[in-house]
Formats: C-alpha cells, sequence, structure tokens
C-alpha cells in the first residue's frame, strides 16, 4: 500500500501570516526523501492555501507521484492540462467549508463530469473521482471513465461508537472489493490518523492512502521527516 501526504497545511500555516514560510516545496521535498511515494496538493478556486506558483514549483520539484486535487471546471482542466500532474482527483468544493466534507455527487453531474474526465484524460493525465463509499456511486465513476476512485474516510474517521465505526468499515471494505472488481484502481483518504489507519490497513483492494491532517500536526511536534516515515512504517 502506497502512501500520498498532502501537503496543504504547510501552506495554510504559511498564509496564517501572508508570509513565505513555510514553503509547501520544502515540504514536498521532505516527504519525498522521507519515503513518501506521492505528494498532493489541492488547488482550491479562492486559493486559501496552495496557490498557483506553490503548484508550479511542486511539478519541477516532486520526484514521486503528483496528485492534484481540484474542482472539476474549466479553469482547472486548463490549468491541470498546462501543469501535467501524475494524476488529478476530482473533489466536490465549497468556499465556505473548513475541509472537503464529503464525496461528490457523481449521479447528477455524470455528463459534466464525463466531459471532465475525458478531457484531462486526452492530456495524459490520470483522473480519479472523491466519493463516498457509496456503490451506485461508483457505478458511475467506471460508467464516465474515471481509472480510479478515492474513498471518502471521513465517517469512519469522525465515528465514535463502536457499532457506528464498524458500519462505516463496512461500507469502505464493501467500496473497495466492488471498485476493484469493476476494474478501478482504490485510494482511500480524509480523516485518516495514526490510530485510525490500522483498520483500513486490513482493506486488500486499497492501494494508496491520502493523509495530510495527521502527518502534518505530527511534524510540529517531532518534524516532518520522522512524521512520514512513523506513517510510513505503520502502512509497510
Amino acid at each position: 500500500m502506497r502512501l500520498g501526504v498532502n501537503i496543504d497545511h504547510i501552506a495554510t500555516l504559511r498564509q496564517a501570516r501572508k508570509t513565505y514560510e513555510p514553503d509547501p516545496v520544502a515540504a514536498a521535498i521532505l516527504c519525498d526523501l522521507a519515503g513518501a511515494d506521492g505528494i498532493v496538493c489541492h488547488l482550491r478556486e479562492d486559493r486559501r492555501h496552495i496557490n498557483d506558483e506553490d503548484l508550479r514549483r511542486i511539478r519541477e520539484t516532486v520526484k514521486s507521484h503528483l496528485n492534484l486535487e481540484m474542482a472539476g471546471n474549466d479553469e482547472m482542466v486548463r490549468i491541470a492540462t498546462n501543469i501535467k500532474p501524475d494524476m488529478v482527483t476530482l473533489v466536490p468544493e465549497k468556499r465556505e467549508e473548513l475541509t472537503t466534507e464529503g464525496g461528490l455527487d457523481v449521479i447528477s453531474m455524470k455528463d459534466h463530469l464525463r466531459d471532465i474526465v475525458f478531457r484531462l484524460k486526452s492530456a495524459g493525465i490520470k483522473v480519479s473521482i472523491f466519493v463516498d463509499p457509496d456503490i451506485s456511486q461508483i457505478k458511475q465513476c467506471s460508467s464516465i471513465e474515471a481509472d480510479l476512485i478515492e474513498i471518502h474516510t471521513g465517517h469512519y474517521a469522525n465515528a465514535v461508537l463502536e457499532s457506528d465505526i464498524i458500519e462505516e468499515f463496512e461500507k469502505i471494505r464493501a467500496a473497495s472489493v466492488y471498485a476493484e472488481k469493476s476494474g478501478l484502481g482504490v485510494s482511500a483518504g480524509h480523516g485518516l490518523n495514526y490510530h485510525n489507519v490500522k483498520d483500513i490497513l486490513q482493506i486488500e483492494e486499497i492501494e494508496e492512502l491520502n493523509i495530510g491532517h495527521s502527518i502534518i500536526s505530527r511534524a510540529v511536534l517531532v518534524g516532518l521527516d520522522r512524521a512520514v516515515r512513523e506513517m510510513i512504517g505503520l502502512i509497510k
């Protein structure tokens, strides 16, 4: 199982003072050196953390796999086809949200997303869709010819009662099995940390975990290199 490290919160810390540090590009380099399999960043429409110049420099610097999270609109497609990340993950985006709150509603946006997927794949970019662990949504991801899905693990991560944790875990497991059988690559992320990731590691169909907030939070205390290596140790 691979690890993609989301570096958005390095830029969030920088933007708290509207200054030049910490540099998300330096963070991407450190994650690479620590053994991460890929770097994830989200270029939001309001540029609240990662900005266009960050993305350009990250693309020029990252030696591992670059996964660009973005909304499915014309502006972002133009940017992606120019920057050429290794992969794009299409995510829902609301300006008022603190973080992504759930998966894309592929069913209601099927025609629009099919066009976005076609344009990105025509530019040689793999396309993943961020979705809830819902079989009906995953079925549509296959129908619009996405290459992969990323299963939203937020409800599992936020569950408190043991019964709810088990229920959400089973949804993720079933969704992963279905996606793989449908020919989709499977990754997962959102809210995963050094504790709750252990059960997710049991799901053999999941090929990659994308984790950001927990690793960056740990890095504040022990350093980014150690925080990444500790997560890799759990995964490997």
